[in-house]
């Protein structure tokens, strides 16, 4: 579904994205034009969208971020984001309602994809976020959350969790939407597209 080479979105992609997006039928249309045009095999490939997500930050490193992001987006794990998972993951990001967010932030945490989140996998994100902060702006962090460590500790403190305890997606949402800071801690930089 919406992976083929030819010109036109087909009616049921079409109808899928207008009830799971907040897209106009012209949108999409516009929207499909343009990812054939950069796209002709109607995939993204991993490679492609490092490079795409590395031309917002030209002064960081968001190669290891941009993996993980890629990974939750491409939900039906083969490699490569199709047009309906390219768009459901633009949708998501910068206009998704809150719930929908967290649910995305979860399965970026769960690195792993076993539906839980370690501490490993805390630290994992929260190191490849910390390439995305300039050191300049590392220098303005609290203390105790001015390396990747504290801050993979903060959060992990914030649940209540001992050192091998594992975070469901219920627990995430919650403690998430119950607290605002541990919101900052785990989206920054990326407030722009998370926007709650």
């Amino acid at each position: 579904m919406g992976n083929t080479k030819s010109g036109s979105l087909s009616k049921e992609l079409l109808e899928d994205l207008k009830l799971n997006t907040r897209y106009s039928e012209e949108e999409l249309h516009a929207w499909y034009q343009s990812f054939q045009k950069e796209c002709p095999s109607g995939r993204i490939t991993r490679e492609k969208f490092e490079s795409i997500y590395s031309s917002f930050f030209p002064d960081a490193d968001p190669s290891e971020y941009a993996r993980h992001v890629f990974r939750s987006f491409d939900t039906n794990a083969d490699g490569t984001l199709d047009f309906r998972e390219y768009v459901v993951a633009l949708h998501l990001t910068s206009s998704g309602k809150t719930l929908q967010k967290l649910e995305w932030a979860f399965a970026l945490y769960d690195v792993d994809g076993n539906g839980t989140i370690s501490k490993n996998e805390v630290q994992e994100i929260v190191k490849a976020i910390f390439k995305m902060i300039s050191l300049e702006d590392q220098k303005y962090l609290p203390e105790d959350e001015n390396t990747p460590q504290k801050r993979a500790d903060k959060v992990w403190k914030f649940f209540g969790k001992n050192e091998n305890d594992k975070i469901s997606e219920g627990e995430f949402i919650q403690g998430v939407m119950d607290n605002k800071d541990i919101l900052r801690l785990i989206q920054q930089p990326m407030r722009e597209a998370w926007d709650f």
